[in-house]
């Protein structure tokens, strides 16, 4: 009950922000227009903030937190194996249906100081992934160089010998990363305030004149890569290694319908095992340790999204989208969604401060929060689904089944 009236009252706060951010838009009252705008900026100045630290944090601690385990030091290495595969192939199947659907832009008013840092070869853009120093990597916001250094560093820390100089490094990274998840909390319990002024800027940019075939494009890309990444590359994964895909999924169902209503991988965990064991003959070993795993690192759905939106975004504010552009966002939305931080509205949150971090303006994410809700229910059940696939793999791998 008391969930259900914290959901009811969120939802009136998301209506309330979403009405007065198109009144505000629309109206010729100048002073509405310079509240949204200021609403709008400084929550962009937070995401630019917060985003570097809290993307390097949520990598290092999915990368060490499980791999010192020496027991499980097999098991761990095949389903962060599956993981990656599943999660660069659901940021691939966003990327080819991007290019093939080709979404038109929203019209809106084009910034003449966007600089991505566009280089003029390729040699001169893998040279400058690798920074001079580690501060540099996060004062300027590179966000290749800040994920290449935290993936260094969180492999590192599971190779470090001395167990309490390993103890000590892995507290501070998990304090730390647990300061930023407070922070990240607050900020995602007041974004009705920053929806408001999204939306307000992004009416006035465009003054009612949007695209609205732009935006369908953009959402059928999201849905669609969803969908064949459940469908047919899941499956797939499954009948190579001799599973019955169509038993597997009759297996998990009832987890899946779970994942699908309450938004949440961590909330839907507890079906999640128990279907995996009792429905899919899973060993209990395996799905405990598998599972929890797979519900903080393995997000196919996330991945999908975050390419989508990043490359959306920047093609509408007049970033030349290459090859080149394309493969590196899909290395990144692929690293960005195994270190999701596991906050609500994970994703979006994610791709903001991405886009906040390259300098992309993010008003135009306050035109898709008001039908995100739907969205994260498909991805929070995709992540689900990918989850068991991975799970039911790695069992057959070890225990045999």
């Amino acid at each position: 009950m008391g969930n259900d009236t914290k959901f009811s009252r969120k939802m009136v706060f998301y209506a309330i922000a979403i009405l007065a951010g198109i009144y505000c838009g629309f109206t010729e009252i100048q002073f509405l227009g310079q509240i949204g705008k200021f609403c709008s900026e400084v929550f962009i100045r937070m995401f630019r903030c917060i985003s570097m630290p809290i993307i390097s944090l949520s990598v290092i601690v999915a990368l060490f937190h499980y791999s010192s385990n020496k027991e499980m030091s097999a098991i761990w290495k095949k389903t962060l194996f599956y993981t990656l595969v599943t999660t660069v192939i659901a940021a691939s199947v966003a990327a080819i249906l991007y290019v093939t659907i080709k979404p038109s832009n929203v019209n809106i008013a084009i910034p003449e100081n966007i600089d991505v840092g566009s280089q003029n070869n390729y040699t001169q853009y893998l040279l400058e992934i690798m920074p001079s120093s580690i501060l540099e990597a996060f004062l300027e916001h590179k966000v290749l160089s800040v994920l290449l250094v935290s993936v260094i560093i969180g492999v590192s820390i599971g190779l470090i010998k001395d167990n309490k100089a390993k103890n000590s490094v892995i507290l501070f990274f998990k304090g730390m990363h647990d300061v930023f998840f407070v922070i990240t909390k607050f900020i995602v319990k007041i974004l009705p305030i920053g929806l408001f002024g999204f939306i307000t800027v992004s009416i006035r940019e465009s003054r009612g004149n949007v695209d609205l075939m732009g935006m369908g494009a953009y959402f059928l890309i999201v849905v669609l890569a969803n969908i064949l990444q459940g469908t047919i590359v899941l499956p797939i994964f499954l009948a190579c290694k001799k599973i019955n895909p169509l038993r597997a999924f009759r297996a998990m169902l009832p987890a899946l319908s779970v994942a699908f209503f309450s938004k949440s991988s961590a909330a839907t965990l507890p079906v999640t095992m128990e279907m995996a064991e009792t429905k899919l003959g899973v060993s209990p070993k395996i799905s405990k340790f598998t599972l929890p795993l797979c519900t903080t690192i393995n997000m196919n759905g996330c991945a999908a999204f975050i390419f989508t939106t990043v490359i959306y975004l920047m093609q509408n504010y007049g970033v030349a989208i290459t090859p080149i552009t394309l493969l590196t966002w899909v290395i990144i939305a692929t690293i960005a969604a195994v270190g999701n931080a596991g906050v609500p509205m994970g994703c979006f949150f994610l791709s903001a401060s991405l886009l906040s971090s390259i300098g992309i303006p993010i008003p135009l994410m306050g035109v898709i929060l008001p039908f995100y809700s739907i969205i994260d229910m498909i991805e929070t059940a995709l992540n689900v689904w990918s989850d068991s696939c991975v799970t039911a793999i790695v069992n057959k791998t070890f225990a045999g089944h």
